[in-house]
């Protein structure tokens, strides 16, 4: 069974590691999803831990303190409570984009022939090359963050460090665009996986904390997290069309 609690003093990526190398001690837990966004952790156990227990292990990593996750909370009544906050949980990664769409346009309409091709070339650039900038910011707490709904790195931890160093390589790549046909096929490959990923977790309802943008900003996986993913794969995909017919 799953249970969902709350840590209290829990800071950074290193409280992560430490917490969830306690909790696996534990013989009746058998997956320890901890993070830094709420909730911060999901425990599944093949037999509940009494929370005194829970504690004692807590107590080994450092000074936290474990709360359980109520329960039934009632649902916001007021859409516009509702949107306000929709707007400001996502502000960070919409202002993102609105600047990565008016950076790359503004660049390929200074040109004398406007070319698709080209645009989503350097919008995709920019996207890389910021959303691999707040992983870096913190490397590891973006690794613990990406690890709780990656289907790679589920299974292989270090898959989310070579992440972040390939979207820096893909993003240096489309701006020196040596080889887009293969630039492409590894966006359109990459991209898939871990949209993957984000689809199982959010269709299962699970409230973990996207790794897209690093640890910097809170950001929940949702929809809008699934329209980033299928954007990115529809621009990869398109441009391999594009190869080809160049071919």
């Amino acid at each position: 069974m799953i249970y969902e609690y709350k840590i209290l003093n829990m800071k950074c990526s290193s409280c992560v590691d430490s917490i969830r190398g306690e909790l696996l001690k534990l013989p009746e837990i058998s997956e320890a999803i901890i993070q830094l966004a709420d909730p911060q952790a999901i425990l599944t156990m093949r037999k509940q831990v009494p929370l005194p227990r829970l504690q004692t292990a807590l107590n080994k990593a450092g000074d936290y303190t474990l709360m359980q996750e109520e329960e039934n909370n009632p649902p916001l009544t007021n859409s516009k409570v509702s949107i306000k906050t929709w707007f400001t949980t996502y502000k960070p990664i919409l202002i993102i984009g609105a600047y990565l769409v008016t950076i790359s346009l503004t660049i390929e309409l200074s040109q004398a022939k406007f070319s698709l091709e080209h645009w989503m070339s350097h919008f995709m650039s920019g996207f890389f090359l910021v959303f691999s900038f707040f992983k870096f910011l913190d490397l590891k707490g973006f690794a613990a963050s990406y690890f709780t709904y990656d289907v790679i790195a589920k299974h292989w931890y270090n898959w989310s460090y070579v992440y972040a160093f390939i979207e820096l390589a893909l993003g240096i790549g489309y701006i020196l665009k040596p080889y887009l046909l293969v630039l492409n096929s590894i966006t359109l490959v990459v991209t898939s996986l871990s949209l993957w990923g984000v689809l199982q977790s959010v269709f299962k309802k699970r409230e973990i904390q996207c790794a897209c943008l690093g640890t910097i900003f809170n950001l929940p996986l949702s929809t809008l997290t699934i329209v980033e993913g299928v954007l990115m794969i529809f621009m990869s995909g398109l441009m391999l069309l594009l190869n080809f017919r160049v071919c």
